[in-house]
């Protein structure tokens, strides 16, 4: 008897991609940049959101969708620092968000009120990497208490990556961790990733990354 074999995954995939496409589009028209925000658990990326949120959030116009296996966590900490609806996706034990899932999302959101979107995705450097959710880039964090060799263990992350957040600079005095071998690491997989150092507990800790959001967020605005 012969057998057929299914790829389901190819299929799955295929499908999320279309799904993604229309998510792009919809977010162009509306002239909203969206960073997918991938990372391992406890890099830091909840962190990293509420900081922006309360010294740009109204500044840059910010919306927040955030992905969580079992809770709203991460939306609850993060509705503390703005008045505009933060959308929480509980994946039910999913290791990462779909476009589908952005896509209802977005329906509860007011584009017209919104410039940048962040997506926070389930805190996990290999199923988000395989997973187009319609975003501009994907921005990975890393934090200087996970080791240099991250990109190397998890490769199609930071190839995927467009950005890389470097996370938790005021722990360095603490830490053997070397930034110039984590840089060289992350760049041997993908030389054209664009670095970012920030440390959410210092006071200046931000001010590269919020550098970086108001020049692009310009550079959208005047596309």
């Amino acid at each position: 008897m012969a057998v057929r074999t299914i790829e389901v995954r190819e299929r799955v995939l295929a499908r999320n991609d279309e799904l993604a496409a229309q998510v792009r589009r919809r977010l162009g028209e509306a002239g909203v940049l969206t960073y997918n925000l991938v990372s391992s658990p406890g890099s830091g990326k909840t962190m990293l959101l509420e900081r922006t949120l309360a010294d740009l959030g109204e500044e840059l116009a910010v919306a927040v969708v955030t992905g969580d296996v079992q809770t709203q966590n991460d939306a609850d900490r993060l509705a503390r620092h703005t008045d505009r609806l933060v959308q929480a996706v509980v994946t039910n034990g999913a290791c990462h968000l779909d476009a589908r899932q952005v896509a209802t999302a977005l329906d509860a959101i007011d584009l017209d009120r919104t410039r940048l979107l962040f997506i926070e995705n389930v805190g996990n450097l290999v199923c988000p990497a395989s997973w187009d959710l319609g975003e501009d880039a994907k921005v990975v964090l890393f934090s200087v208490t996970e080791g240099e060799d991250k990109p190397a263990k998890y490769p199609k992350m930071f190839e995927k990556a467009r950005y890389a957040v470097l996370s938790k600079m005021d722990l360095l005095p603490h830490v053997p961790f070397d930034v110039d071998r984590a840089v060289a690491c992350a760049r041997g997989v993908n030389p054209d990733l664009e670095f970012l150092f920030t440390s959410a507990l210092q006071p200046e800790g931000m001010q590269e990354w919020y550098a970086f959001l108001r020049a692009q967020v310009r550079r959208r605005s005047a596309a």
